[in-house]
């Protein structure tokens, strides 16, 4: 038989002399955050809820940013004016045409992580294809296509079907439109040119330097570097330009031309990003109907 063990009273004081921690029988084992979330300082308000990290999440608190419905490629032709002899004013408007503009492919999230259509314009020779992209077109039924561009969608009611023809009536007169493009290369330029710096003095001990960009930053107070993102000579233009809210002015149908007022960046012959517009009201189109009506016209 097991010697009998001592009475707890032998070898433990009194309770009141014993810390806290030895008095709690159940330990914690959770992890506990010295910085618990809360509502973040850069929003509207603090009532607002907290944001959450999840994917989900991120696409619900883009969707009301999210076209219903996909864009088209467009070439730009150049800018002509309109005259309205009514109240005589002369408006200035951008040319774009559509050239067998066609649904290649779909991006769905369940499949992606984002619902999207990709839409291919143009033409292009098997012959001057690779054979992956070649498979991918021949996969869908379309021709191979110069240009392959992606436009983002919000649900699932945006896609329409694989190998749509979307012509200049998928846009309607009045609405407006967004319109991405690259703008004109402008090749190596000066910090005047490039930027718009005002020059140095043309005398007064100035010898050499009257176009130059001048300090490029501090020495010690800066690292002895000179700091990302500072404007100086370089390359210029070539790069993405959104115009926002330009509004359709013409429609043709039986030509592909669709008019913009206003200016699109690039030279032309460019290809030309147009949706519709984000900052304005959506245009009351299904797009089912205006997918049937794109196919009626095209046949």
């Amino acid at each position: 038989m097991p010697p009998k063990l001592p009475s707890p009273w032998v070898y433990l004081p009194p309770p009141f002399l014993l810390p806290r921690r030895l008095l709690s029988t159940t330990p914690k084992r959770s992890i506990q955050s010295h910085y618990p979330p809360r509502p973040d300082r850069f929003n509207h308000s603090p009532s607002l809820p907290i944001l959450n990290s999840t994917p989900s999440a991120a696409l619900a608190r883009k969707a009301y940013t999210l076209p219903l419905r996909t864009g088209a490629l467009a070439t730009k032709k150049g800018m002509t004016a309109i005259y309205d002899a009514a109240t005589g004013k002369r408006t200035p408007c951008t040319v774009l045409q559509l050239d067998r503009v066609q649904v290649v492919s779909h991006k769905t999230r369940r499949q992606h992580g984002y619902f999207a259509v990709q839409i291919g314009a143009g033409w292009k020779h098997p012959d001057n294809v690779t054979r992956p992209l070649l498979g991918h077109f021949a996969e869908h039924g379309v021709s191979p296509k110069r240009h392959v561009v992606e436009f983002r969608v919000r649900d699932e009611s945006g896609l329409p079907a694989v190998g749509a023809v979307i012509g200049a009536g998928w846009f309607r007169e009045g609405q407006f439109v967004d319109a991405r493009a690259n703008s004109r290369g402008m090749g190596f330029a000066g910090g005047m040119k490039r930027w718009g710096f005002s020059g140095q003095p043309a005398s007064h001990g100035n010898s050499l330097t009257h176009r130059a960009m001048g300090s490029a930053g501090a020495s010690q107070g800066s690292g002895s570097r000179v700091l990302p993102g500072k404007k100086m000579a370089g390359r210029m233009g070539g790069e993405q330009v959104t115009m926002q809210n330009l509004k359709v002015l013409k429609v043709d149908e039986a030509n592909g031309l669709v008019v913009v007022n206003g200016s699109v960046s690039g030279p032309k012959g460019c290809i030309v990003k147009i949706q519709d517009a984000v900052k304005k009201p959506w245009p009351e189109i299904l797009p089912n109907e205006a997918a049937a009506e794109a196919a009626r016209a095209t046949a």
